[in-house]
């Protein structure tokens, strides 16, 4: 591994930290090196902070001069509400070489950003570990490039592809643990979805409470708007926070109930089954601001995203128990040759004790 490969590893460590924090801004970590040592390094911490770039260079001060950046995106040449552009303060700091794991796929911002420094004299490596810097910043990029949200699937089963039992019965399948891992994915959305089968069966509060982090938006589909009034979802501290999807056709007074106590409601066109249409749900919020969606059930929504082609990444959270007979967590896709099944473009494994987490991606 090369030293400009080796230091782009290290601030995409150091960009990780901003998890969760800097939506909807990229995740980004910056380190500057002289003489082959590092002497100043940053992260943007959370949105309407310093760049991370900004955060290396007032770390080094003049000991910038003469230095080399590394960066895993590309340094924005845009003012964007908060921040001025970390270009222009690299230009002013005598730094002599600037390394980028990746271009920045904003149209403000994309090639012109190292455009700029090569034209003023600075030496410019880019494409440094660009699969790796790409993929930090997934849900970054999907957003910028179709203005919808990154949805990812997260589903708890058993080694026999389980959610639960054929009573319905579903708590818990996974560890402690595990159910820690799925409040850290909660901390790192923007917004959660589930339908209103698992709100009607389980009740959930779709809130952080067992590791550090903001709430996300809790979401709902909820085709009839038959939500109960005593769900936990509208009843929380913060009722605004939480947005129904209804059909186009559902008498409008209906919902007067649901938004009496702080709920959003939006309608939406259905498909032929009748279901929601999930591209109208995302684009919508798209426009709401969210950038990450993760959905956490059941199996109806999993299997009308999966069909649908509508999610970006998977997440199996597998518990090592058998139930045989259950609730599958898929159901009908439509397949009925395997030639033509669901396939993927990566896939990650990792065990969590006796749990195993599988990742992949469409």
């Amino acid at each position: 591994m090369t030293d400009d490969e080796l230091f782009i590893r290290r601030t995409l460590r150091l960009a990780k930290k901003g998890k969760g924090k800097t939506s909807p801004n990229p995740l980004v970590g910056a380190i500057l090196v002289k003489d082959c040592n590092v002497i100043a390094e940053g992260y943007h911490r959370a949105w309407g902070e310093d760049h991370a770039e900004l955060m290396a260079l007032k770390m080094a001060g003049k000991r910038a001069q003469g230095a080399t950046i590394y960066v895993n995106l590309e340094p924005c040449c845009h003012h964007d509400k908060k921040t001025p552009p970390c270009v222009d303060r690299i230009l002013t700091s005598g730094l002599k070489k600037v390394v980028v794991g990746s271009e920045d796929p904003n149209p403000q911002v994309s090639g012109k950003g190292l455009g700029i420094l090569k034209n003023h004299g600075i030496e410019v490596v880019s494409c440094v570990l660009e699969d790796q810097c790409r993929r930090l910043n997934e849900v970054y990029f999907k957003n910028i490039q179709t203005g919808l949200p990154f949805v990812t699937l997260k589903i708890a089963q058993t080694l026999d592809g389980q959610i639960a039992t054929p009573t319905g019965d579903s708590q818990w399948i996974t560890s402690d643990r595990m159910r820690r891992l799925v409040h850290r994915l909660r901390a790192e959305s923007d917004a959660v979805l589930v339908g209103i089968g698992t709100v009607k069966a389980d009740d959930p509060e779709l809130t952080v409470r067992w590791v550090k982090g903001k709430n996300p938006v809790r979401v709902v589909l909820d085709s009839h708007l038959s939500i109960p009034l005593t769900a936990k979802v509208l009843n929380g501290k913060d009722p605004s926070n939480t947005i129904l999807f209804t059909a186009t056709d559902m008498i409008p007074s209906r919902a007067d109930p649901v938004k009496k106590q702080g709920a959003r409601v939006f309608s939406v066109p259905t498909v032929d089954d009748g279901r929601l249409n999930l591209k109208e749900v995302l684009v919508r919020l798209g426009k709401e601001g969210i950038n990450s969606l993760l959905v956490e059930g059941g199996r109806e929504v999993f299997t009308s995203f999966v069909k649908s082609r509508l999610f970006d990444k998977m997440i199996l959270c597998i518990s090592p128990k058998v139930i045989g007979k259950g609730l599958g967590s898929l159901g009908d896709l439509g397949i009925s040759r395997v030639g033509v099944a669901v396939t993927f473009s990566g896939v990650h494994y990792r065990r969590l004790r006796d749990e195993m987490i599988v990742e992949v991606w469409k």
